[in-house]
């Protein structure tokens, strides 16, 4: 399409579809949006665009009519805008469809898939490129913060984007990524996610085999080393493969991992001999999986391996991972984008790691397609009992889940109590602000897991500490943004 063009994106609150709409107006086209509800960070980051979003639905919001609409893959049939888009024959197209035809095209591509560590890696990856001077391109599932910004049209060669298993659209059932044919890539770990649209793991399997397939013989993979289901994955790739991990078989492998409140540290061997020694201010063993993968990826297009370790030790994080959203009277509350059992287990470890001693509480809003479900159940209930105390708000429109496949709340609290942790089960949010609050003391780290607004509980409940300490008109109480 020409620059001066109309584009309007259906459900563009999606951090994709926000990111999407950026590159669409910096490229010079006219950006519209619309969606059901708009929260922080990406309603925040539209708003710097100076993209407005116009909410509810309705087919009003395609007025003047645009020449091209992109339909996030949230949307369904039934959604007001969609119908009148089809009634009306408006050209639409999906987002890794626009993506690919008119910013992936003559990019070398490279790609981060995996269950976990997509957003971070993707990041790391995007960082260490641009401290090394290439200038890449690069979309990504969140806020970099290093960037402030999920996106950049660089005048680079390369394309970093964060490669997402989810299907495409409503029209378009396939996972997103197979639209992307990266040229190189990292897969982070396979496990069963997307309940709604995956049936087992075999599925999921299937689609990153099909992903791994669309590497060209001179590409290269950077894959963890640990787990069946990656093995699988892998095992009929025509382009090298490079594993990473902490292995003795390990290409590229970590080892001496120092975790300490304030920094981490660890060295890289490279087939076995002395490579590299980093460090960051992030927590986490996944954290240090993340940049190990995404230094063995830069490492092999070209980039030092001090610039990389520079890059690394001034990379600050992602919005909604591990933030700290508050410090108030001595507590901590931290936001971080919970979607999966084994992600929940890695915050709540790292977070011991991170703040020694402290009581960690874990807050909850099962709202991720596989954590409304009941498929994962048990391995959710190990996940929460590594906290201290669990709280867990209803299920996020559960009426949309058969109630033989949703997440049985009841089961769950006993389940976590049978591993030696109270649980509670408080259905709304202002009823876990007033419950949990005058509980807190100083110290206390409180995790909120979520991958969406959790009804406002992120700004609540720090209200609600200030005003149990006397302190409302305090400044110094007030929240400590990061």
């Amino acid at each position: 399409m020409s620059p001066g063009k109309r584009v309007h994106l259906i459900g563009i609150c999606g951090t994709a579809m926000a990111s999407l709409a950026g590159m669409l107006k910096q490229r010079g086209f006219h950006v519209t949006g619309s969606d059901a509800a708009a929260y922080p960070p990406m309603w925040d980051f539209l708003a710097s665009l100076g993209i407005s979003v116009s909410q509810p639905f309705t087919e009003k919001n395609l007025t003047p009519r645009p020449d091209l609409v992109v339909v996030g893959n949230a949307i369904s049939r039934g959604n007001a805008e969609l119908e009148h888009v089809l009634d009306e024959r408006i050209p639409f197209c999906s987002l890794p469809q626009i993506l690919h035809d008119e910013f992936l095209r003559g990019k070398e591509v490279l790609a981060v898939a995996g269950t976990h560590g997509k957003t971070t890696t993707t990041s790391m990856l995007a960082w260490i490129f641009q401290y090394a001077g290439m200038q890449p391109s690069f979309l990504i599932g969140g806020i970099a913060e290093n960037f402030g910004s999920s996106f950049q049209l660089g005048s680079g060669k390369h394309f970093i984007i964060e490669a997402d298993e989810y299907d495409t659209a409503f029209f378009d059932k396939g996972p997103k990524f197979l639209h992307y044919f990266p040229d190189a890539m990292i897969l982070t770990s396979v496990e069963f996610d997307h309940a709604d649209i995956y049936k087992d793991l075999e599925a999921v399997e299937t689609a990153f085999k099909r992903l791994v397939n669309l590497v060209p013989r001179r590409g290269r993979i950077v894959a963890f080393d640990e787990g069946d289901s990656v093995e699988r994955s892998i095992s009929r790739a025509l382009c090298p493969v490079e594993r990473y991990g902490a292995t003795q078989n390990s290409t590229w492998r970590m080892t001496n991992l120092r975790l300490e409140p304030a920094r981490t540290s660890w060295s890289v061997l490279h087939n076995g001999e002395h490579w590299a020694d980093f460090e960051f201010s992030l927590g986490g063993e996944y954290n240090v999986l993340n940049a190990t993968a995404a230094a063995a990826l830069a490492a092999g297009c070209s980039i030092s391996k001090d610039k990389i370790t520079t890059a690394l030790k001034t990379f600050k994080s992602v919005k909604r991972r591990l933030e700290v959203r508050a410090e108030v009277n001595g507590i901590t509350i931290i936001d971080d984008f919970a979607h999966h059992p084994t992600a929940i287990a890695g915050t709540l470890t790292a977070l011991r790691s991170r703040y020694p001693g402290a009581r960690i509480w874990a807050i909850l809003e099962p709202r991720s397609n596989t954590l409304r479900r009941n498929v994962l159940q048990n391995d959710l209930a190990k996940s929460l009992a590594m906290a201290d105390e669990v709280v867990v708000a209803n299920v996020f429109k559960s009426d949309a889940i058969p109630e033989a496949e949703r997440l049985d709340l009841g089961s769950l609290a006993a389940q976590i109590q049978g591993h030696g942790r109270r649980a509670r089960i408080v259905p709304e949010v202002d009823g876990i602000v007033q419950l949990i609050a005058p509980e807190m003391r100083r110290g206390d780290v409180v995790a909120i897991l979520s991958n969406g607004g959790f009804g406002g509980i992120y700004e609540k409940l720090p209200q609600r500490l200030r005003m149990l300490a006397g302190s409302a008109t305090n400044p110094a109480g007030a929240i400590a943004k990061v």
